[in-house]
């Protein structure tokens, strides 16, 4: 249960790191090489969101990592699909088709079983 609560916590932040990075594509603009498109991207807040984000889910895999078998840390990871799809419905206001329903509850059923 400790590796399912851990591996939760750390794809719930690879999602969140995912969701601010889209907010911080969708006020990018236009690309160009110019000194201030990078600096207004350097200085936009959802990138440094982003950022923590990935650094706390790193930080977090580490640890999962040292402590648990391989073979039942890698497959958690799954649990992002899971937290990807809520935000996709509840930040992006996605449809979500039954089929992919069925999908998540696949991934969430083998996460189960690999943790126990």
């Amino acid at each position: 249960m400790r590796l399912l609560m851990l591996s939760g916590i750390q794809s719930l932040m690879l999602c969140l790191g995912q969701v601010t990075l889209k907010f911080a594509l969708q006020r990018m603009g236009n690309f160009s090489f110019s000194m201030d498109f990078f600096v207004r991207n350097l200085t936009n807040w959802w990138f440094l969101g982003c950022g923590i984000c990935y650094a706390v889910a790193t930080i977090m895999w580490m640890y999962i990592l040292k402590h648990f078998p391989f073979s039942m840390a890698y497959p958690m990871i799954s649990l992002s699909y899971v937290f990807g799809m809520l935000a996709a419905i509840y930040v992006f206001h996605e449809q979500v088709p039954l089929v992919r329903w069925a999908g998540v509850l696949l991934i969430m059923t083998g996460c189960v079983l690999i943790a126990k």
